[in-house]
């Protein structure tokens, strides 16, 4: 998967002669901040040079052993070095994956005239390590468009393990950091750029270079098949909606996952119109959408034993004379009835269409993702993702893939008294409740259209899948590509 702009990386057992901008982490002991992965020449030299070592210069700066605090040290001979904090000395990959990735971001701010060399030396052993710090970098040297900076083009990740697991950590690293900045230069794009029948002609080249099965829905073969979640939602507008479906078939595969993805390309909210303020940001409801189908491709380049089904859902939701209206009883995909309750509750409906679609493919499990529900902001802020599942079981697997993953995910029961808000007089279920709970209410209804038997998870990625403030660590304004990581590792776990 090639993402323009994005640098290369290789591994190295030692810091080079030329290694561009050297980056090295300060860390927390016991005993005080100790610096690491600095050669003891290059230490040598600086204290020589600058009369006194590089950790007390970082301190005098402003660095500290503080996840992501960096600062920038000016040697001898032209050299610059990067200091920044790792936490405590015994690492997670995901502080080293913050560490990296808040070093590279601050180096690709900085003026040159070509693209920078970067090297990480943050003393990386074990495979997750080298696989966070990998990300990390990749993941803190994307830009939306080009910035005042130069840009990183090159990583050299410093490691002394030479086995082959190093190497297949970094090739985990590269396929999963391409498929997130895919999916962020996606939610990204202004909603007259991206719009269901051009985000589904972008899905062409990603499919056909992972080589995966791609059908696509327009509007009169989804009215032709009854989706008349996806046809209502999308009326509205002049762009007419999709559906698209990618598959994934490796042979010997045992285990079958579907992903569903939530991809309204714009939400103004229909007739039950947003403010403006509310509307501005709504480029990025199609983050569900994005995640799933970026992520079904880097588990293909990966060549993972697991079987994908994945359907992305596209309708922009606009007002209009044809707009589908509060109190309209919509025929499902499948023969299910629901009277809708509010039409910038729109996200529910195309997913449930698809839901039903991707329960006929019979998979071991189904995941949606899709920016929801507001409410789910409400109860976990903007840079925690919701899950709701019927079992924990079901639950627990995607809490250890996000997890292992560096993504924060809560569990969210579904409570007995959700389902009965959904009763309609007119219709088997209504799409929306009072409100109260509403993450809890929608994921309610969304059960609704996936088999009892068959095991689910509905994630909201309503508050991290955009980042309306500054950067910070390996997150960049704008676009997060949250959940492709957790969906690659979880298919990582699974494969067999």
């Amino acid at each position: 998967m090639i993402i323009s702009g994005q640098p290369t990386i290789t591994l190295s057992p030692a810091v080079g002669k030329d290694p561009g901008i050297l980056v090295v982490g300060l860390a927390e002991t016991s005993e005080g901040d100790v610096l690491i992965g600095l050669p003891d020449d290059l230490g040598k030299s600086f204290t020589k040079t600058l009369g006194t070592d590089v950790a007390t210069i970082a301190r005098q700066l402003g660095g500290s052993a503080k996840t992501g605090k960096t600062v920038v040290v000016a040697g001898p001979a032209g050299w610059r070095v990067v200091v920044v904090g790792v936490g405590p000395i015994d690492v997670t990959p995901e502080q080293v994956r913050r560490a990296a990735g808040a070093a590279v971001r601050l180096v690709a701010s900085l003026p040159a005239t070509a693209p920078h060399a970067v090297t990480i030396s943050l003393e990386t052993a074990e495979p997750q390590v080298i696989k966070g710090a990998a990300e990390g970098a990749l993941l803190g040297a994307y830009t939306y468009r080009k910035g005042a900076g130069a840009g990183v083009g090159q990583l050299v990740l410093v490691t002394q393990n030479k086995r082959l697991e190093a190497r297949q950590a970094l090739d985990l690293a590269v396929a999963t950091s391409a498929a997130v900045d895919l999916a962020r230069e996606w939610v990204n794009l202004p909603g007259n750029d991206l719009f269901p029948e051009s985000f589904a002609e972008l899905v062409k080249p990603v499919a056909k270079n992972a080589k995966l099965g791609l059908e696509v829905w327009d509007d009169k073969a989804l009215e032709r098949d009854g989706f008349g979640g996806i046809l209502a939602v999308g009326g509205g507008s002049d762009r007419k909606p999709r559906l698209v479906k990618l598959t994934y078939a490796p042979r010997g595969a045992k285990f079958h996952l579907a992903l569903v993805g939530k991809g309204i390309t714009f939400d103004a909210g229909g007739l039950n119109l947003k403010p403006g303020e509310g509307m501005y940001t709504m480029k990025c409801d199609m983050a569900g959408a994005a995640a799933v189908i970026a992520a079904t491709a880097a588990i293909a380049e990966l060549g993972l034993r697991i079987r994908v089904t994945t359907f992305a859902a596209l309708a922009e939701n606009l007002p209009s004379g044809s707009a589908y209206r509060p109190s309209d009883v919509l025929t499902m995909y499948g023969g299910k009835t629901v009277e809708n309750g509010n039409s910038d509750a729109e996200g529910r409906l195309v997913m449930a269409d698809a839901l039903v679609k991707a329960s006929e493919e019979q998979p071991s499990l189904v995941i949606d993702v899709a920016t929801l529900t507001g409410a789910c902001m409400v109860a976990l802020g903007e840079r925690v993702a919701g899950l709701m599942s019927r079992d924990d079981e079901t639950a627990d697997l995607i809490l250890d893939a996000a997890e292992a993953a560096g993504e924060q995910f809560w569990q969210l029961p579904i409570t007995e008294d959700a389902p009965p808000k959904l009763e309609s007089k007119v219709a088997d279920l209504k799409s929306t409740g009072d409100k109260y709970g509403g993450a809890l209410t929608a994921a309610a209804f969304l059960s609704e259209f996936v088999p009892e038997a068959t095991p689910w998870a509905h994630l909201d990625i309503a508050g991290p899948s955009f980042n309306s403030g500054a950067a910070y660590d390996y997150t960049p304004a704008g676009g997060t590509g949250v959940g492709v990581r957790t969906l690659v590792a979880l298919a990582h776990a699974l494969a067999n």
